[in-house]
């Protein structure tokens, strides 16, 4: 049974880590657009509910990780 907690809480981690990575590059994209320094942080504000999201789901998986092999 907990090898289901820990298989989910490996893919968790993974889509996470695929959101953090997809927040990078939104955020090196619009630096190497040459947008104007309030432009740019209104790019930064817009990623940064996506970013917060794939932590938070990133931490969710690994925690889900944890008490799989802990119970398991």
């Amino acid at each position: 049974m907990f090898e289901v907690f820990i298989w989910g809480g490996a893919s968790l981690s993974l889509a996470g880590l695929a959101g953090l990575v997809w927040c990078i590059l939104r955020v090196m994209k619009a630096r190497r657009s040459g947008l104007t320094d309030d432009e740019l942080r209104a790019a930064v504000q817009r990623v940064l509910p996506w970013n917060m999201g794939a932590l938070f789901l990133s931490v969710i998986g690994l925690m889900l990780v944890i008490l799989g092999i802990s119970f398991g």
